[in-house]
């Protein structure tokens, strides 16, 4: 897909230095630039030839993907929406979405894992964090400690400034004091730094406004008072991290604080924008994995003397199935398209194009991965044939980053008679 301006970046692999350009905008061309199929390529290679012989395993037993991300690393993508001046390789917005949808293809479980890492914890830093922030963790972000990020209580999920977990100045000044439990974390055990949300009660608008005194705040595993709580027992992405985080009197230098006390909700909401994206393209990866299974088992199993690909209520299936793949992809890519408007030329938010991508994309993973089992039929009932895991992975991106229903109401308040 092409575009009336241009933006270089390079990656790394296997030695090599890739560059990858973004062309996609108002004078389109509905094709892939040749970087574009390059990191699209790369990074299908790592999902097809290194997360297959373990997923099964991972998913039932819920297990991490600590190995495949040391081998993830080798590829050089884990700092891509960082700057190379702190260690990372940069991509356009088009092949980060590119990346996320070809790991979700295989394993939706690697692909939040690093659409969180990328995107809600290191780019949330590179946007809004001062410079000696960034040059603390960055570096340390682009060479692979992982990343996460924590917004979510339990009582403040889709209300994220109804948070109460607490943060308050010390007496001398020097750093903050946390306290109370956020929720659903992914990548909780397995990170190293963490951007984490809490209110600071000293500030003039806590108590006065519903996300008063809403802080963002850089935190580290191994400080003082943090500790990892309970892990989630899920009904899919079994082997992403998800956990719960305890902060008791948790001490973090009032250095870590982003953008100063009371900025947390727009720093937050800014990041919902992004991070929307990357879970559509989760989504559409999904879809991708089960239309591609169904399709192939389809021409392998035979009803009544032929193929059943070759039965019109199949056939039916599959062009739907196509159809709204493509137009979800459409949406996706769109919308990385406005996002990078917006960063890099100033352009207007893209909230309502993120809204649209998350919410047509996470509908259609569930229609695909519904209909693919439908396809398969009995196989597709068991843990014997992706599909089903599929189906199980869709459902979370109906949920996260904002349920269905809060995309709707954002889409309808960006709409303008």
């Amino acid at each position: 897909m092409q575009v009336i301006y241009e933006r270089t970046a390079k990656v790394n692999y296997q030695g090599a230095s890739l560059k990858c350009s973004n062309h996609l905008g108002r004078n389109m061309r509905f094709e892939e630039t040749d970087e574009q199929q390059m990191i699209r390529e790369m990074v299908r290679d790592f999902a097809e030839s290194v997360l297959p012989p373990t997923i099964e395993h991972r998913d039932a037993n819920q297990i991490p993907p600590a190995e495949e991300w040391q081998q993830f690393i080798e590829y050089g993508l884990q700092g891509i929406t960082i700057p190379e001046e702190y260690g990372g390789n940069p991509v356009d917005d088009i092949c980060e979405s590119i990346i996320i949808e070809e790991l979700a293809r295989v394993d939706p479980s690697f692909a939040v894992m690093f659409c969180v890492h990328v995107g809600l914890c290191a780019k949330t830093i590179a946007l809004h964090g001062n410079e000696e922030q960034k040059q603390n963790y960055l570096p340390r972000l682009a060479a692979g400690e992982v990343g996460a990020y924590s917004l979510s209580e339990a009582g403040a999920g889709t209300d994220a400034a109804a948070m109460v977990c607490k943060a308050k100045l010390s007496e001398d000044g020097t750093h903050y004091i946390l306290n109370g439990e956020k929720m659903w974390v992914t990548n909780g055990a397995q990170a190293q730094i963490y951007v984490l949300f809490a209110k600071d009660v000293d500030h003039p608008e806590y108590g006065v406004k519903k996300h008063g005194g809403s802080t963002a705040f850089i935190v580290e595993q191994s400080f003082e008072g943090f500790s990892v709580g309970k892990k989630e027992d899920k009904l899919g992405i079994r082997s992403s991290d998800t956990c719960t985080l305890v902060l008791e009197n948790c001490k973090v230098p009032i250095e870590n604080v982003i953008k100063g006390s009371g900025n947390g909700f727009a720093i937050a909401m800014n990041a919902l924008d992004n991070s929307r994206i990357g879970i559509a393209a989760q989504a559409l990866g999904i879809a991708q994995g089960a239309y591609e299974a169904a399709l192939k088992y389809s021409h392998e199993r035979e009803a009544f003397g032929k193929p059943i690909a070759h039965h019109q209520m199949i056939t039916s299936y599959l062009a739907d199935m196509a159809t709204r793949i493509d137009a979800a992809r459409l949406l996706v890519y769109k919308a990385s398209w406005a996002k990078e408007e917006h960063y890099e030329n100033g352009g207007p938010r893209h909230t309502k194009e993120a809204s649209m991508a998350k919410l047509y994309a996470g509908d259609t993973a569930m229609w695909v991965t519904e209909r693919a089992i439908q396809v398969l039929g009995g196989y597709g009932y068991t843990k014997e044939f992706p599909v089903e895991r599929f189906f199980r992975d869709a459902k979370i991106t109906q949920i996260y980053e904002g349920t269905q229903e809060v995309q709707r109401i954002v889409i309808a308040r960006a709409i303008k008679p």
